[in-house]
């Protein structure tokens, strides 16, 4: 019977402290200062308790919290928060169960900080969020010796109208930017147009060759037909007598020479011109009979 006992009260006395737990002894009801280290660990029978705390990080999730944003849309917003026990003692004394009561805090706390966030700033800024989600979250668990390490927001649930009238506001701000862009596109494509037309402008003939080489690209395809409204000839034409001088130079005035008389009946010779010869010394006309000349 004594060995008995002695064995059952050495049973008794003899914990086992994990490597990520840490042990809080009371003794009648009374807190030890010292905090037992992971190992095997001697206790009295009967007079002290211990409590293992772990000290890993504990991951919580937080089911979906109903909520309205600042711009009043009704949304459903999950999230997962990550802590861990920086001090035991704290832990044990100050909270009855510090894993229900982080879960209320940060179901309370994730209400408030979307109730003073828009939708926008949810869907964009969720860095944001999460950071102020976990200062709210880390305030009041600091003096239960708990240390927040991060929040997440996991998924927003919007309500099926607005998500038909976020899609369209998506589409009508991809079309916005593709009239954009093609507006723009336009536009330079107007200007370097305008560049080699300048350019082309230039020298005589460019826009004619221009002209032949888009009906050779053309007519390069059997089954198109291309119809030429005015001849490149006619192009030329206009060309040629838009460049020419405006007024004809002035040329000597020839005198005319009076038709021979010829016998009755006989017709009359063709009436040719001739341009004669002036003599510069006298002004006397020269004229030409066979091979002899009269003055």
């Amino acid at each position: 019977m004594v060995i008995a006992l002695v064995a059952l009260l050495v049973a008794t006395s003899v914990r086992m402290v994990q490597q990520y737990q840490r042990g809080v002894v009371l003794r009648f009801g009374r807190l030890l200062p010292q905090v037992r280290q992971p190992g095997l660990r001697l206790l009295v029978p009967v007079a002290d308790r211990m409590v293992r705390v772990p000290v890993q990080t504990i991951v919580l999730d937080v089911p979906p919290q109903g909520a309205i944003t600042k711009d009043n849309v009704t949304v459903n917003v999950d999230a997962v928060v990550y802590f861990r026990v920086t001090d035991p003692v704290r832990a044990v004394v100050k909270v009855e169960n510090y894993l229900g009561a982080i879960s209320q805090v940060a179901r309370t706390s994730l209400r408030s900080v979307i109730g003073r966030a828009d939708l926008d700033t949810m869907l964009s800024d969720r860095e944001r969020v999460n950071a102020e989600l976990r200062a709210v979250i880390d305030t009041p668990t600091d003096d239960w010796g708990i240390s927040v390490d991060r929040v997440e927001i996991k998924d927003i649930a919007l309500p099926e109208g607005m998500r038909r009238a976020m899609a369209h506001q998506a589409e009508a701000e991809r079309d916005r930017r593709a009239r954009v862009i093609a507006a723009d596109g336009e536009y330079q494509a107007s200007a370097r147009l305008a560049d080699a037309a300048r350019v082309m402008g230039n020298p005589s003939g460019a826009m004619q060759l221009r002209l032949l080489q888009t009906v050779s690209e053309v007519a390069s395809d059997q089954n198109s037909t291309l119809v030429m409204p005015l001849p490149v000839e006619v192009m030329r034409f206009f060309e040629h007598s838009t460049n020419a001088p405006a007024t004809a130079p002035a040329t000597t005035p020839t005198p005319s020479i009076p038709p021979t008389a010829t016998p009755e009946g006989a017709p009359a010779p063709p009436h040719v011109p001739v341009d004669v010869p002036v003599d510069t010394a006298n002004g006397t006309p020269e004229r030409t009979d066979g091979d002899a000349v009269v003055r």
